[in-house]
Order: structure tokens, then sequence, then C-alpha cells
């Protein structure tokens, strides 16, 4: 098999690759956790992008983070669920790439991720990139290249 640099594969832009913000589930930071663990439940995800008023990414919440917030030293406290604000709990530490990013910075991404936000120029959120989504076009194209060959 040849390299994966002659076909340029890992420079391909990632635009083909979004979801649309308009299509992925999340919530705002001052939603209570109550809230965000509906979201999650109801839209099967683990993890989800937590954006302000003005569409900008400010975190991810998952329902780990949710569980590990209401559990307490002797019994779980689903009182917290009411209580909490996603920004009390959210993780600001998250993969995220500009649109025009290539092909091999999300890939590389996917590797500990199983979703890639994706921004703008101007930070505003466009979408996700899942990682199951990276490694399907991938396997398309590798078994492409091993009928040509």
């Amino acid at each position: 098999m040849q390299n994966l640099q002659e076909y340029h594969i890992l420079q391909q832009p990632i635009e083909s690759f979004i979801i649309s913000a308009e299509e992925v589930a999340h919530v705002q930071p001052d939603n209570s956790l109550e809230h965000a663990l509906l979201v999650l439940v109801k839209s099967g995800y683990t993890a989800i992008p937590v954006l302000d008023t003005a569409f900008k990414l400010r975190g991810l919440i998952s329902k780990a983070q949710i569980l590990d917030s209401i559990i307490g030293i002797e019994k779980i406290e689903p009182d917290r669920l009411h209580n909490t604000t996603v920004t009390e709990v959210m993780s600001t530490t998250f993969a995220c790439v500009k649109k025009n990013s290539p092909f091999e910075k999300a890939l590389s991404f996917s590797i500990n991720n199983p979703f890639i936000c994706v921004e703008d120029e101007k930070g505003a959120f466009l979408g996700i990139i899942t990682r199951s989504k990276l490694l399907a076009y991938l396997n398309g194209y590798l078994h492409d290249q091993k009928k040509r060959s």
C-alpha cells in the first residue's frame, strides 16, 4: 500500500465531516444539572457541548460529571441536580478545531475524544465531528486504495 501522504488525505479539509450546530444537542451554562441530564438521556449521548447565548462554546458536560457531582459521602443527593448549574460542573478543556483544519488534526484529536467541536474563525460554534464519521471515511478510503493497488 502506498503512503497516505501521497493521496493528500491528511490535508483534506474537515468541512464535509461537520454535523451542524442545529443538529447537535447542547445546553447553556446557566441550565441546571437536572436539565442537562434530561438532554443527555433523551439524546442518548454521554457528553454534549455547553454553548452561551451568543452560541460560543464554553465547555462540555457529561453524564459522568453530573453523577459525580450528586454522589455524597454516604448517599446520592439528587437535590443537587436542581441547585447546581452546568457551569459549576462542566469541563472547560476539550478537543476543538477550526472549520478549515485538516483531516489529520481532527483524526489526531479523535484518538482520545468521541467527538471534536468545530468553531469558525471568530469562535462561533459550528458543530461537531464524530470519531465514527472520521473512521468510517478513513476505512472507506483505505479500502478504495487497496482495490486500486
